[in-house]
């Protein structure tokens, strides 16, 4: 048996069951609030209370939206014990925590493996072996952990927007780095499990570290870029990642996935206009710059180096589709 979460205990009214579940109740839960059939049927009758999908009114009419159409979708697989045995998953368990900018035109609900479950109109069911593992015990309607629900998402998409994900749900705070990597780790497989275990299984100054290891080999050196000095000391005991001397050019790598502290970004800020104020200009280069895009990266650093008296051209790495001109 699947333990019990979100419940209302018997009797609540039923006000209590619309408030949270987006203006939705179902049969089972007026029943259970003491509605008798006729109540129903007249509450429906009357136009009061409209059908939602089989078993599932709104009490507010009128009400529309993909909350709605989410909500009815849930309850409609929802069985009628008050057990998790459904929850929202995929891209609509991210675009209910705010993760995705638009709503995605299929409701997607997950069942454990065992429940067989015809999937109401518009609804992409999805059965799961580590159902009950996975669930957020505090969030209802029923979903995945945004740890899952972030690595599911990603999975979908290019490295770009993997990475992008992850460092968005990381920047708000809705999980951690070290979470997710643990939810990579149990499931084993994953389309960018190899970048993303790179990223999060070195936070902090190791993914800095890997993050500037990327940049040397998959930009600066494939490309024919001018050899950088590394760890430059600058002023006032400032450490730049690589300084392009006869170029007065200095390029930082940022491998910080998560959201800075106020002290990084000051200390950040004071070493930029330290290095300005001998002449030097800063850019910065992130994760996606080095794990996705290091071919246009490197164009955009080569037109940085020749904008200050580099004469040579960056030249094609040996990846397919390298943006690189040739000579």
């Amino acid at each position: 048996m699947w333990e019990q979460r979100g419940r209302l205990p018997v009797g609540s009214p039923v006000g209590a069951w619309s408030a949270a579940q987006f203006g939705l109740v179902t049969r089972a839960q007026a029943s259970a609030a003491g509605m008798t059939s006729d109540a129903i049927e007249w509450k429906v009758a009357s136009g009061r209370w409209t059908v939602a999908a089989r078993g599932v009114y709104l009490t507010t009419p009128g009400r529309s939206g993909w909350e709605v159409r989410a909500g009815a979708a849930f309850l409609r697989v929802h069985s009628t014990h008050g057990l998790a045995d459904a929850a929202l998953v995929g891209s609509s368990a991210a675009f209910v925590l705010g993760l995705l900018p638009t709503s995605p035109a299929v409701v997607r609900v997950g069942i454990p493996h065992a429940r067989r479950v015809e999937a109401p109109h518009g609804v992409s069911l999805h059965r799961m072996v580590r159902f009950d593992e996975v669930l957020d015990d505090l969030a209802y309607p029923w979903r995945t952990t945004v740890s899952v629900t972030v690595l599911d998402c990603a999975a979908e998409g290019d490295a770009d927007a993997a990475l992008a994900l992850v460092a968005r749900a990381v920047q708000r705070g809705l999980t951690t780095a070290e979470r997710l990597d643990a939810e990579l780790r149990a499931r084993g497989r994953h389309r960018h499990g190899r970048l993303l275990r790179q990223v999060l299984g070195e936070v902090g100054d190791g993914a800095h570290s890997a993050a500037e290891l990327r940049y040397v080999r998959d930009v600066e050196t494939a490309h024919g870029l001018p050899r950088g000095r590394r760890q430059a000391a600058g002023n006032r005991g400032a450490v730049h990642d690589t300084e392009y001397e006869g170029f007065a050019t200095i390029v930082e790598v940022d491998g910080r996935l998560g959201h800075e502290r106020w002290a990084d970004r000051v200390r950040d800020g004071r070493r930029d206009r330290g290095a300005a104020g001998r002449g030097a200009f800063t850019t910065r280069v992130f994760w996606p710059d080095v794990a996705v895009t290091p071919c246009r990266t490197a164009v955009e650093v080569g037109s940085v180096l020749r904008a200050r008296g580099w004469l040579g051209s960056p030249r094609p790495c040996r990846r397919t589709g390298c943006v690189v001109p040739r000579r």
